[in-house]
């Protein structure tokens, strides 16, 4: 029998940790794109490459849905830019309830011409009859709303949803008269409740504080120049489409149409506390800072706009719409029906707008994504 010297034995016996230290090392990220890297302009107002890739990772990562456009805007310039096959700087978009935050401007507006008062009660003829408890519902409560009504915004079955019957069945006529003869369920002030039956409701409260005719096209020109006039020209959001129900009435709680450029410029024009880039006063400054401001009932929600504070007792069971744990508690955001997404952060000088779709699986994960973007900028 032939006997190998230990010191080969013990050779071979090294050979696979010797082997392992010159293994390569782990693989970093792939490379970025070409794609990817001319999604970044040369205003990034961040590390570019940082921001190409996570701009990259909206796009391309599983599990967070379908991103079909994104603009970044840094200190009022275009970022970074870009849109999935399909769409392009010129498609517009749906804005499903991200219009609530706009239609909230637009009774601002008219506040500061004095043709309305938060705090008096709702202009609604119908609910100043004798005894009607709704005479109690303040402009105030329908902005945060907690104006009591009976407006269930999600239904199981969906037909059950005063939203959908609204939108599309028994109300779809005269949206607003269908959402102001709902009763009380709670009284006015005295919780939180979602709902884009009562954005409808303030569209017609603006459209009859504009002009004195129920004729739907009277209404809608009304307030179709108004808008146009004093908020969409100045702002120059040239793609603007609003929807309008056969009454007339701004359906405001869901059915807008624009390009994400203009999105971002009017989440831009709310950075800048109600001002043009020209810096044209177009709402005063305290009404940007009432919308921003946390309601009583609800920390999370200002005048129809979604705040990054943190959920008080009455908002736990819903879970967080945003990330308060990673952004600025200032951030704000509009927020739409399946992923569309226009996130303001005035302390870091930054709109991030996200246009899409993606399932309420996908969103947490697709919003913890855009908060990895907007972590790249620092606060200021």
């Amino acid at each position: 029998m032939m006997h190998r010297p230990i010191s080969l034995i013990a050779g071979l016996a090294l050979l696979p940790s010797l082997a392992s230290c010159g293994s390569a090392p782990p693989a970093g990220p792939a490379p970025l794109t070409d794609e990817a890297l001319a999604a970044v302009t040369d205003k990034a107002g961040a590390p570019k490459d940082q921001l190409a890739r996570e701009v990259d990772e909206l796009f391309t990562l599983e599990g967070l849905g379908e991103t079909r456009a994104l603009v970044v805007m840094s200190d009022g310039e275009i970022a970074a830019e870009r849109y999935s096959e399909g769409y392009d700087a010129e498609t517009r978009f749906i804005s499903w309830s991200m219009a609530k935050t706009i239609t909230a401007v637009l009774v601002g507006m008219l506040v500061a011409d004095g043709k309305l008062s938060v705090d008096d009660p709702a202009p609604v003829p119908m609910w100043q009859r004798p005894g009607d408890p709704r005479a109690e519902i303040t402009l105030r409560h329908l902005l945060q709303m907690r104006s009591g009504l009976r407006h269930t915004e999600a239904g199981d079955p969906p037909y059950d949803s005063s939203e959908v019957r609204m939108l599309f069945l028994d109300g779809r006529d005269d949206m607003a008269q269908w959402a102001k003869e709902q009763p009380l369920e709670a009284e006015p002030g005295e919780r939180f409740e979602y709902s884009s039956n009562t954005t409808v409701i303030l569209a017609d409260i603006a459209a009859r504080a504009l002009t004195e005719s129920d004729d739907p096209e009277a209404r809608r020109k009304a307030v179709g120049d108004y808008l146009e006039e004093r908020l969409f020209a100045p702002l120059g959001m040239t793609s603007m489409v609003p929807e309008y129900d056969a009454a007339g009435t701004l359906i405001g709680g869901s059915l807008m149409h624009a390009t994400a450029r203009d999105y971002a410029k009017f989440g831009e024009f709310m950075r800048l506390d109600g001002q043009s880039p020209e810096g044209e006063q177009l709402v005063p400054s305290r009404w940007i800072e009432a919308m921003v401001e946390p309601s009583p009932t609800a920390q999370q929600y200002g005048y129809q706009t979604w705040l990054n504070r943190p959920l008080g007792k009455e908002g736990a069971e819903w879970g967080h719409p945003l990330f308060p744990e990673r952004a600025p508690a200032s951030l704000f955001s509009l927020i739409g029906h399946m992923g569309q997404y226009v996130l303001v952060s005035p302390e870091q000088r930054v709109t991030l707008v996200r246009l899409g779709h993606s399932t309420s699986e996908e969103r947490p994960p697709m919003l913890q994504q855009a908060a990895d973007v907007i972590a790249l900028y620092p606060q200021r």
